[in-house]
C-alpha cells in the first residue's frame, strides 16, 4: 500500500476526492484502495448527490451535442 492510501480514517473526504470517486464509479472502474477509503470515510448521501449531479450534467451534455449535430446537419 502506498503512503497516499494511508490517510486518517477520521478525516472526511474532500470535494475533489468525492467527485473523482463518483466519476470513476460512473465509468465502472475504481481502485480497491479508493473503494475502501470511500466506504470508511465517505457518507452515502454525499456520493448520491455527486452521482445525481454528474448524471444530470452528462444528460445535458448529450442533449447539447445532439442539438448541435442536428443544427449542423440542417435538420
Amino acid at each position: 500500500m502506498s503512503r497516499d492510501d494511508e490517510t486518517p480514517t477520521g478525516r472526511p473526504l474532500r470535494l475533489h476526492e468525492l467527485a473523482a470517486s463518483a466519476l470513476w464509479a460512473l465509468l465502472g472502474v475504481q481502485k480497491e484502495a479508493n473503494r475502501r477509503r470511500d466506504f470508511s470515510r465517505g457518507r452515502p448521501g454525499q456520493f448520491v448527490l455527486i452521482g445525481v449531479i454528474a448524471t444530470v450534467l452528462f444528460v445535458l451534455l448529450l442533449i447539447g451535442l445532439v442539438r448541435l449535430a442536428l443544427g449542423l446537419a440542417g435538420a
